[in-house]
């Protein structure tokens, strides 16, 4: 019932079969469960998405003209990737990054197709989904750290900081901005169970946040929230939605600034927190620190155009690159270092243009905006270039737009 409810008001699909769109999405539902499973390869996320791909094209997809730009830039960042990627071919790892990279570049194509269309249930199946998994990991997270399973403080936790379902504490934290998002929207807006129900998921996540102890994770979240936030205020269609969005948003300060309060009393966490929320790190400072890293490699490019190489940056420096746009000009040279900062910046520019279209989707649109805006942020200091979700987010931002565009026509005409 609650489906039907949702085709209504979502833009049609190719088919109308109804068994055929109730499959497609429950694997929009299982990517978006799956995506949280990373640690072992090939992971669940690559086999749902194959399972996927291979459903939607056989049922059918359309590449829409609104789609060229990202097509041309994807294209061009990847032929920078292989172009550099020819004298390192031999070394180890570069060939199937290369591989990885154009992969990728294609499941962002495959998701803006896929939310072009009945977009509103889909959208929804992949926060449920998002969800899922989120929780997921999170829980894994917290039992590993809090050594609640047998041997699993080594399999789920990393240097002392719980990684859960990932191979890195970084991608676990950065990851569960999204779902956090979702469920803090339902804190706010939704009706007291479901809101309840919100609260005890989001207080899951973010404690797994928080053990990751990624100090980019915890600012992502906290300046995505309150962007987030902001918007649903300015888009809300009432008053009384606004004053509840609100007065629940203090609550949810609270609530947050209690479960911080309370962890701080633990005295190995309370040293991991004060520690890690130093700005004066060892491997940040320095001629070689992480931002000395971002000059000199900066300097490097400018006289290297087809780059270095993929992961060839660390036979240079200490530490890799730590910076996803520094990144594209040492992997990909002048051609990708020029068209993946361009593709970011047409889609954020993309992305607070539609910010204030009353589409039937829009809390979706601005949790999945926010999330998107905050690891474009990360990408300054974290490297992005392989994480799943950011790319699954970048397709879906733009499939929004193509869904949003068609929503508009289709109310002017009527």
């Amino acid at each position: 019932m609650a489906y039907a409810a949702l085709s209504a008001s979502s833009l049609p699909s190719m088919t109308a079969a109804p068994g055929v769109l109730a499959l497609q999405r429950a694997l929009v539902w299982l990517v978006g469960a799956s995506v949280a499973i990373v640690f072992i390869e090939p992971s669940p996320y690559e086999l749902a998405t194959l399972a996927a791909t291979l459903l939607f094209f056989v049922t059918g997809l359309r590449l829409r003209l609104v789609f060229m730009p990202l097509l041309l830039l994807l294209f061009l960042i990847n032929i920078g990737y292989t172009i550099s990627a020819i004298p390192v071919l031999d070394r180890p790892g570069v060939a199937n990054w290369v591989a990885t990279s154009w992969y990728l570049a294609i499941t962002v194509i495959f998701f803006a197709m896929v939310f072009s269309e009945d977009t509103e249930a889909r959208l929804d199946m992949l926060r449920r989904g998002l969800i899922v998994g989120g929780l997921i990991a999170a829980t894994s997270a917290v039992a590993g750290y809090f050594n609640l399973v047998p041997g699993g403080y080594d399999l789920l936790t990393l240097y002392g900081r719980a990684r859960g379902t990932f191979k890195d504490p970084n991608v676990l934290g950065a990851f569960l901005i999204l779902p956090c998002l979702f469920a803090l929207q339902s804190v706010v807006s939704d009706r007291i169970g479901r809101s309840f129900r919100s609260t005890i998921v989001l207080g899951i996540m973010t404690l797994a946040i928080l053990l990751a102890f990624s100090r980019a994770a915890w600012g992502g979240l906290a300046i995505t929230s309150a962007f987030m936030l902001a918007l649903m205020v300015l888009t809300s269609p009432s008053v009384r939605q606004r004053s509840r969005i609100i007065v629940m948003t203090m609550v949810a300060v609270i609530f947050v600034a209690t479960l911080i309060a309370i962890l701080l009393s633990f005295n190995s966490i309370g040293e991991m927190l004060e520690q890690r929320a130093s700005f004066d790190q060892s491997y940040d400072s320095g001629r070689f620190g992480r931002f000395g890293r971002h000059i000199l490699g900066a300097e490097m490019a400018l006289d290297l155009p087809f780059g270095i190489g993929p992961l060839q940056f660390n036979r240079y420096f200490p530490e890799d690159t730590h910076n996803s746009y520094l990144n594209a000009f040492m992997s990909g040279g002048w051609l990708t270092g020029v068209c993946y900062p361009a593709l970011v910046f047409v889609t954020v520019i993309m992305g607070f243009r539609h910010a204030f279209i009353p589409v039937p989707w829009q809390r979706a649109y601005l949790a999945i905006f926010a999330a998107f805006l905050g690891t474009v942020g990360m990408n300054l200091v974290i490297d992005t270039d392989h994480w799943r979700h950011f790319w699954m987010m970048l397709g879906a931002m733009w499939g929004m737009f193509a869904a949003a565009q068609r929503w508009r026509a289709n109310v002017v005409a009527s």
